[in-house]
């Protein structure tokens, strides 16, 4: 009996006479055909006999096991052998070609080859560039360091010039300055570790000063227009703000009734010229004023109205009109004491003695003064008179009997 393979023989009972070799379906060998040929594999389930479907290009030889997993090539992977492996790819149709990532990955993609998951800071399809925010040293091993440039700065990048060791940032953001974007830039200081334009209130001339303001206190450098103050923000003494609160203008003198003394100087003139005035309405506006005694505004006039405030200029003659007031009332003064010291002489009560043989007999003349007091002009206690009639003058020293 031919017992052939019912699976993989044509026919059960059909076989050759003298060898006995069944006729076999395409996949199977034996002499009943009850094994699989070269390139196919037995499927477990149903045994049948199935290719192996190797790649040629990556497989070593058409077989497989009895998984069906082909033989494959060094950097081929997969059941078939159609699969570079990790660190390679497919560079051509023969073989698998190693990933070139300059040894900062072991992937890369099987099919074009860009390097996956660079290592080192690095990126790339070789690995070969540095991240952005990186830059690469001139160490011989060529590391990427993180470049040392603020991105509230600047753009955060680098890059070292050629024949320089130290980075570069690339650009720095407004306001900042310095190879590492570290510094204030002109017109900005530094408000806690940030740089802020300077606020000088559009007082100040960049072109002569460049920094505008110290770069670590933000106090404004070289005010104009009469300006003064940390911010450029005040007038300087003997200038106001105009009307609509923009520019510093000099004071206008304003007087008052009392009369003043000015000196004026041109700034040609060689000496100054002094004159009085009389006294002045307070009435008087400042154009009036200022026609009547001229003012020079030069920077360079030695005006008395430019060296002193008009504030310290009231107090001047507030203290002046105090001391006349005073002298005034001390002269007055005077002059009345004295006149109260020549009535008291000029009509002072007199008195006359006249001495007779028996007596002594007293006249007094004082119709010159009618409401003369004469108490006390003669003491008392000092005059006694005699039992005789006479009377006895008495001093604390002298007795005189007449």
């Amino acid at each position: 009996l031919c017992n052939c393979s019912a699976v993989g023989s044509l026919s059960a009972a059909e076989c050759d006479g003298v060898t006995g070799q069944c006729r076999c379906l395409e996949g199977y060998a034996g002499l009943r055909c009850e094994s699989c040929a070269q390139g196919f594999y037995p499927e477990r389930s149903s045994r049948r006999c199935r290719p192996c479907g190797c790649s040629p290009p990556g497989s070593a030889s058409p077989q497989c096991d009895d998984s069906g997993k082909c033989q494959c090539k060094v950097g081929v992977t997969g059941l078939k052998c159609d699969q570079c492996s990790d660190g390679y790819y497919r560079f051509n149709e023969t073989t698998c070609e190693p990933c070139q990532c300059n040894n900062r990955s072991k992937t890369c993609n099987s099919s074009t080859g860009a390097c996956l998951h660079c290592q080192e800071n690095t990126e790339g399809d070789h690995c070969q560039l540095c991240k952005e925010g990186f830059y690469r040293s001139t160490h011989p091993a060529h590391a990427c360091h993180h470049c040392p440039c603020s991105t509230v700065a600047s753009t955060g990048t680098c890059r070292i010039n050629p024949g320089e060791t130290a980075p570069r940032c690339d650009k720095c953001r407004t306001g900042y300055t310095g190879p590492n974007c570290n510094q204030c830039d002109d017109g900005y200081y530094n408000s806690d570790s940030i740089c802020v334009r300077c606020k000088c209130n559009g007082n100040v001339d960049p072109v002569r000063s460049p920094s505008v303001c110290d770069p670590e206190s933000g106090e404004c450098i070289g005010c104009l227009y009469h300006t003064a103050g940390f911010h450029c923000e005040e007038c300087e003494d003997g200038y106001v703000r105009d009307p609509e609160g923009t520019n510093c203008t000099k004071k206008e003198a304003t007087l008052g009734p009392e009369t003043r003394e000015f000196t004026t100087s041109a700034p040609n003139a060689s000496k100054a010229t002094s004159f009085s005035t009389a006294v002045i309405n307070s009435t008087l506006s400042p154009t009036t004023i200022q026609t009547i005694f001229p003012i020079s505004s030069s920077d360079n006039s030695t005006s008395a109205f430019a060296d002193v405030s008009w504030t310290q200029f009231n107090i001047i003659i507030l203290t002046v009109i105090i001391i006349v007031v005073v002298l005034l009332m001390g002269f007055v003064g005077a002059v009345y004491m004295y006149r109260e010291y020549q009535n008291r002489k000029l009509n002072a009560p007199f008195w006359t003695i006249e001495l007779k043989e028996d007596n002594i007999s007293f006249s007094s003349y004082h119709d010159s003064i009618p409401n003369a007091d004469v108490s006390g002009l003669l003491e008392d206690d000092g005059n006694e008179v005699a039992p005789n009639g006479q009377l006895t003058l008495t001093t604390p020293m002298h007795n005189y009997k007449a």
